[in-house]
């Protein structure tokens, strides 16, 4: 297991390179010069060219390149072009606010989605399987965009429960401590804050959790069908254990793996795709800082942008493998 782990870890090395002269060469294919975007349009050749220079970008695109890549390998992202200030400061509130709006998004989509999909295989052919089914088909079709419009229209409009956009009170913000504000809410005692925070939260989180709950409720569906046919769950029934432990305990046990895989691959997607979400909610979180990023032509803010999600995104991956086996004890990571 723990060789396994450690090859593993290793193995992310060539992905996380790969990325980096992947989006590298994206980037610099875009057409426009930062220095032209940060000057404005009225400014002269000369000053642009001095700009240029002094940012670097004068220099050819492998020797930017290692440049980048040296920096990376003294923990050190770079600098960000449109507002001279390191971007391993810069990042981490935004990259935070989106982890939290992600988590919530996927706890809500677990709960929802895996108990819609045990009830389905529990009732299968029922009224409640049918509706549960076209309601996940509605949801992995439905745009998220318009979710969250329509979110914001019913509940912040025409009943005023939720606030429309933000993730605070900006006439009380938050004292700042990991940057997940549920968690310094509490810290703090502030239990006010905390209701003000959570109702923030609840559009965007279920606007965000959509997608992967309806994919979430038909895999657990499908899985726990197949499970539930096996001989096993059949003696458990005929030795007359309650159906609600034979459903959860014994079937829901085996039938994990596949819904774990993918839990894992779309957490890792609602990482890198909340920026419809965090654009229309308003939400400062990692997709409207690499938005705004592009605009700018700020080449070092999207590169490190898109290599901590993918960083983010195979660490999952990784930490799912090795969640199998805790489930799991016949899998087995030998070699």
């Amino acid at each position: 297991m723990l060789t396994y782990t450690v090859r593993r870890i290793f193995s992310l090395i060539p992905v996380l390179i790969g990325m980096t002269l992947i989006v590298f060469a994206i980037i610099h294919a875009i057409p426009g010069n930062p220095a032209q975007v940060i000057l404005g349009q009225r400014a002269t050749k000369e000053s642009i060219a001095e700009l240029t220079r002094q940012l670097g970008l004068d220099q050819p695109w492998y020797i930017q390149y290692f440049d980048y890549i040296k920096a990376l390998l003294h923990g050190d992202l770079g600098v960000s072009l449109r507002t001279r200030g390191p971007i391993n400061e810069e990042i981490w509130p935004y990259l935070i606010a989106t982890i939290e709006l992600t988590l919530v998004a996927i706890v809500i989509a677990i709960i929802i989605g895996v108990n819609a999909g045990i009830i389905s295989a529990w009732f299968s052919k029922s009224w409640f399987d049918y509706a549960a089914m076209v309601f996940a088909l509605i949801g992995v079709s439905m745009p998220i965009f318009w979710l969250g419009l329509m979110g914001q229209w019913l509940f912040s409009i025409e009943l005023g429960w939720l606030p429309t956009t933000g993730r605070e009170n900006v006439r009380d913000p938050v004292a700042s401590i990991t940057n997940i504000y549920l968690f310094d809410t509490l810290i703090q005692g502030r239990f006010d804050q905390f209701k003000v925070v959570l109702q923030h939260l609840i559009l965007p989180s279920a606007a965000l959790a959509t997608i992967p709950m309806a994919i979430i409720a038909r895999m657990t569906r499908a899985t726990m069908l197949e499970v539930m046919k096996s001989d096993y769950i059949r003696t458990a029934r005929a030795k007359g254990l309650r159906m609600f432990w034979v459903v959860y305990k014994h079937s829901l046990k085996n039938a994990i793996i596949p819904v774990l895989t993918v839990i894992g691959l779309q957490t890792g997607l609602l990482l890198g795709g909340a920026i419809l979400t965090e654009t229309i909610f308003g939400w400062p979180g990692i997709g409207i800082y690499l938005y705004d990023a592009i605009g700018y032509r700020d080449y070092p803010v999207i590169q490190s942008g898109i290599l901590v999600i993918a960083a983010i995104f195979v660490l999952i991956n990784l930490v799912v493998d090795l969640l199998y086996v805790l489930i799991d004890p016949r899998i087995k990571y030998s070699k």
